[in-house]
């Protein structure tokens, strides 16, 4: 009954969009959901002329976003909206030919279901079972709720991507219409580190004890840390993205899930980003577990968490423990994404810590990540009154339950030493030592 199901709904990536309309409102998924023949399929009805005046959605826009409805060419026809910046569309948001649209990553669900009128959804999925149901794979974020929520669904079937376990099944009834696909997925490894993130790994490490749970977000200090939590004991898995780092604590025993008072002995996320190895180390892993970024992300749900430890990024802190982790020179160069959400939800957890690793300076050392003020148009991610501790190469410090005076002091000690006289000055002079 399904295969018939699935068969009568099969089309080609040409035949299928050339129902959108003039004006409609599109949802894609983002990363390795992103639909390649699907997309490439709407550019081309944009470049023809024959579709006009789209408003299309995604987060943190790649490859075949890039090479479809975000050519420069289509702007014209197009109106782009991301809820994070990435390097395809950096520039283009600069310019005002992408809209960055202000969130927090646990929310964008709700602006789905609440705030928008969705007219079509589109996204990857992996190849349909004997029950009938696809799996969201290596993304569920926002796509699943907007498959959900939008008047028609579109979905491209990848037999590379992987099937995941949670609440990540979307069944063959829910679909509208369907592609066939196959194409490599996604693959993204983290930049090189630099030589202070083994420092600064073993430093935040060292605030992770046996049985916590953990959220890292991407790149190369994460992954540091990471590598130093290897001789833990069952550390528990319950981070926004399923990176690298995560899959091989997971691998060598260290994370079993087996103390966390939430979802024992399940590793939760909300997308998976990596290589090869690691799609198929989630690919049908029982122990994996994909679901909603506004289930994942809800700083209420991390709370729920015991020894919750949460360890981020940042691009700048100032002495008030300010953080900017989204603009460079006063434009937009990411996003909040969830960072905000597990800085409340780890330290509103029992025993939970809330931990913005940085390094100390920027551009071989010439610029120091720590000042005085954070640069004219900054953004503020991290509030003040919400920032747990900081951390870089020089040490950490826990910012909570300080004066004004007791913070700036703190702070300067994490910076580089050749900044920090520089920094005790401004400090004078704001008054705050």
């Amino acid at each position: 009954m399904y295969s018939e199901l699935y068969a009568s709904k099969r089309t080609t990536a040409e035949q299928v969009v050339a129902d959108i309309a003039d004006s409609s409102t599109i949802v894609h998924g983002m990363a390795c959901g992103e639909p390649p023949a699907l997309l490439g399929a709407i550019a081309a009805r944009l470049r023809a002329g024959d579709l006009r005046n789209v408003n299309i959605y995604t987060l943190l826009p790649g490859k075949y976003a890039l090479e479809s409805y975000l050519a420069v060419d289509l702007s014209d026809c197009v109106n782009a909206y991301t809820w994070f910046v990435s390097p395809a569309d950096r520039n283009m948001v600069r310019v005002g030919l992408n809209h960055f649209v202000p969130n927090l990553f646990h929310q964008i669900p709700r602006f789905i279901s609440e705030l928008m009128n969705i007219d079509v959804a589109l996204t990857t999925v992996s190849p349909m079972d004997k029950n009938g149901f696809f799996t969201f794979g290596a993304i569920n974020d926002y796509i699943s709720t907007a498959a959900r929520c939008c008047r028609k669904l579109i979905v491209e079937v990848n037999p590379r991507m992987p099937r995941v376990f949670g609440d990540s099944l979307l069944h063959i009834s829910e679909v509208d219409a369907l592609v066939e696909n196959e194409m490599p997925l996604l693959e993204v490894n983290p930049t090189k580190p630099k030589p202070e993130a083994a420092v600064i790994g073993k430093i935040v490490a060292a605030e992770v004890p046996d049985g916590a749970t953990i959220q890292v977000g991407f790149g190369g200090i994460p992954n540091a840390v990471c590598e130093y939590l290897r001789d833990r004991k069952d550390l528990g898995i319950h981070s926004e993205l399923l990176c690298p780092g995560i899959a091989e604590l997971i691998k060598k025993g260290a994370a079993t899930g087996r103390r966390k008072s939430f979802h024992p002995r399940k590793h939760l996320f909300t997308n998976v980003l990596g290589d090869r190895e690691l799609y198929d180390f989630v690919h049908d892993n029982p122990s994996c577990e994909s679901y909603p970024v506004s289930y994942i992300n809800d700083p209420l749900n991390i709370a729920r968490q015991d020894n919750f430890i949460s360890v981020n990024a940042t691009i700048e802190v100032d002495l008030l423990g300010q953080c900017n982790s989204e603009s460079i020179g006063g434009k937009q160069y990411s996003g909040t994404g969830g960072q905000l959400d597990f800085v409340r939800g780890a330290f509103n957890s029992k025993g939970g810590k809330s931990i913005i690793a940085f390094y100390s300076t920027a551009h071989d050392g010439e610029i120091s990540r720590i000042v005085a003020h954070l640069e004219p148009g900054a953004v503020v991610t991290v509030p003040r009154m919400d920032t747990h501790y900081l951390a870089t190469e020089y040490g950490i410090v826990n910012l909570k339950g300080k004066s004004v005076r007791e913070r700036a002091l703190a702070v300067i000690n994490l910076a580089h030493p050749r900044f920090r006289d520089g920094l005790l000055r401004e400090a004078e002079n704001m008054y705050l030592i």
